[in-house]
Formats: C-alpha cells, structure tokens, sequence
C-alpha cells in the first residue's frame, strides 16, 4: 500500500493511452484473466481476512521471520559488492523504494510527524499493512527488493535501495523521493502490497499525476512514468499469472494519482507497484509463497529492463 496516503477510492478513471498500452502487452502474454490462486509452493493460505483493512494497519508487533529464508544484504544504498557484469543495463541506474520500514511500528511518534510534499503536508510514513496470519507488508516489500536489486545487477545496473531496514525507521516521503533525485536515477520503482476488502484481488500500478505546486512539479516525468508502468504492468501479468486489479484501474492495472508525495517530489520516472491484496486469503497465499515473490521480481525486472531498453 502506498505509504503516504489513505486507502483509496475504489475506482478511478483510466488513462487511455497507458491503458492502450497495457493492453497491446497482454495481448502478447498469457492473457490478462484471473490468475492462479496458488504458484505450487505449497505455502498455506492465512486464515479468512477482515472485511477492510486500513492503509495504516499496524504490523503485529515481535520480529518477523523472513519466509523467504534468505540473508538480507546489508548497507541502504549499496549494490553488490562484486563488479557488475556487462549486460542490456550497463551503465543504467535504478533505485528500488522498499515500502515501509519493519521498524515504523516502534517508532509511531516519528513517522506521524508531518513532511512536505510540495502541495500539502503528510505524515513522514506509516507502518504498512499485513496478511491476517501477520507477514508484514514491510517483509514483505523488503524480500521483493532483495529478489529485484538480483535480477537488475545481473543485468549490469547499478541498483540502490532507499532503506534496507538498517535504521530505526523510515525513510520519510519525501526523503524517499529526494534519493532517487539524488542518484539520477533512470527509474525508480516503489514496492508494495495493499490493504484492502476480501475479494478485492490482483495487482496494480501507481502513476504520477500531472502536479505543480509548492515543490512539486511531475511535468517532466508523467509521460515517461506511464510509459514505465505499463511496461511493468504488462510483465507482471505474464511472469506471475496475477490478474490486474478488480478493485483498483477499471482492470488496466495502471491507476493515476496526484496525492503522493513519492511521486509527487520525483524528478526522475518513477511508480509505485502494489503486487497484490495482503487482506485477501487468496492474495495473501501469493504474496507469502517465496516462489511467487521471485515471479514478482521477475516480472518487475522484466518491466523496468523493457523500460529502459526502448
């Protein structure tokens, strides 16, 4: 879920030209029908969900086990330590915004504290969501962005993380979009998971609204952005199987939002990605299988390498 905002309304108009392209990619791919409700894993599906679940929802408190069982690299920022190897992405940089921070809920005083955000002011962060058995949405982007920041430097690129749970919490909003400015960066690409109604399934894409006021100003990046999305938007589908958004898109998997500061504050392309509904059993089971987290981050590498190759 996006974490600096509220739930949002559950339809919003489509943009037709991305939506155009969304669907010449699915065309091409396996269809943009309901996916598989399990990838084979064998992970169990959590108990039934609530009926809602609000963009705050606290993490359960106590640490979370990573269920990928893989070790977490170590050093927000940092690649791999080795050099890259020559691939379609030599020379390209990508910053990877992890959603939330596995720490925000022992920090509920800082990350309240108001930031601006060009048009407005909003709350430095929240805590994220989580699945009804308690894999906290910020796990849950982490493990994402490990699998992704693999797949991208295997590529050639030059990969930074806004955080990689190496502080007390954070990063703010706009601290966030302030890393990836800093770096240059190519794209940028902001993982994570939703908190929404039972039966609300499938994934979509956030992209920035045309905005300027106070700080902000997207002018130079809405129409690179949506290209960026679509492209993502069109491998998740094939790599995963997910079905775009129900709830969310009017079914293109690609939503436009102007009240994000994320996005609001970026000067480079840049879009969020929600890969899935964490309060719907049948998403959750997905998005707690480690199997169907690296169709993710394949499926997110797929899309930004398209992106960035042209």
């Amino acid at each position: 879920m996006p974490y600096d905002d509220s739930p949002p309304p559950t339809r919003r108009a489509r943009p037709l030209s991305v939506a155009a392209a969304l669907a010449a990619v699915c065309l091409t791919a396996a269809g943009c029908g309901g996916g598989p409700e399990a990838d084979g894993s064998g992970a169990a599906a959590p108990g039934p969900g609530a009926d809602a679940a609000s963009s705050t929802a606290p993490a359960p408190t106590g640490k979370q086990p990573d269920p990928s069982g893989t070790a977490s690299p170590s050093g927000s920022g940092s690649g791999s330590a080795k050099p890259l190897p020559k691939g379609a992405l030599t020379g390209r940089t990508v910053v990877i915004d992890p959603g939330h921070n596995p720490r925000n809920r022992d920090h509920t005083r800082e990350i309240n504290e108001k930031v601006d955000i060009g048009t407005g002011r909003k709350e430095c962060d929240t805590t994220g969501t989580s699945t009804d058995d308690g894999y906290a949405e910020a796990r849950f982007t982490l493990d994402v962005s490990h699998r992704l920041r693999t797949l991208l430097e295997a590529e050639g690129a030059r990969v930074r993380l806004t955080h990689d749970a190496d502080r007390p919490f954070g990063p703010c909003i706009d601290e966030r979009a302030r890393i990836g400015n800093e770096a240059k960066a190519d794209a940028v690409v902001s993982v994570h998971a939703d908190g929404s109604a039972v039966g609300n399934r499938g994934f979509h894409v956030i992209l920035p609204a045309g905005v300027k006021g106070g700080g902000a100003d997207t002018s130079k990046i809405v129409k690179s952005s949506a290209d960026l999305g679509a492209r993502i938007a069109g491998h998740f589908v094939r790599t995963t199987g997910s079905a775009p958004s129900n709830y969310i898109g009017g079914n293109t998997g690609l939503d436009t939002r102007n009240d994000l500061g994320g996005l609001n504050l970026s000067t480079v392309p840049k879009v969020f990605v929600e890969c899935g509904n964490m309060r719907d059993p049948k998403d959750a089971a997905l998005l707690t299988s480690a199997s169907w987290r690296q169709k993710a981050a394949q499926g997110l590498a797929d899309g930004i390498t398209s992106y960035l190759k042209g």
